[in-house]
């Protein structure tokens, strides 16, 4: 393998390599935690008092349990009504709503 060879496998490395590391905080920051719009144990985290974290809420829509979605879409999202015909939403802050007793 002659120098010119070697010198553009190892430039194609540390660009790949810096491209990948340049990618990784922009796609963290295009998440927020949205609460109250998880379905029983498929939340992320929290999940209120006496639960360790992901996967440990209980029942649909668990207003204190938040999943990662996309920035700004959070309060937007569409959910099913609460028995009483009142409208569900995501919310960017833990709720007490749908919260087991």
């Amino acid at each position: 393998m002659s120098n010119t060879t070697k010198s553009l496998v190892v430039a194609s490395a540390v660009a790949a390599a810096l491209s990948a590391a340049a990618t990784t905080p922009v796609a963290a920051q295009s998440k927020e935690k949205c609460y109250g719009v998880s379905l029983a144990g498929q939340n992320d985290c929290a999940a209120g008092p006496g639960t360790t974290c992901a996967g440990t809420s209980v029942t649909d829509y668990q207003g204190n349990a938040w999943t990662l979605v996309d920035a700004g879409s959070c309060e937007g999202m569409e959910l099913p009504a609460m028995a009483d015909g009142t409208a569900r939403k995501g919310s960017l802050k833990a709720l007490t709503r749908d919260v087991p007793a």
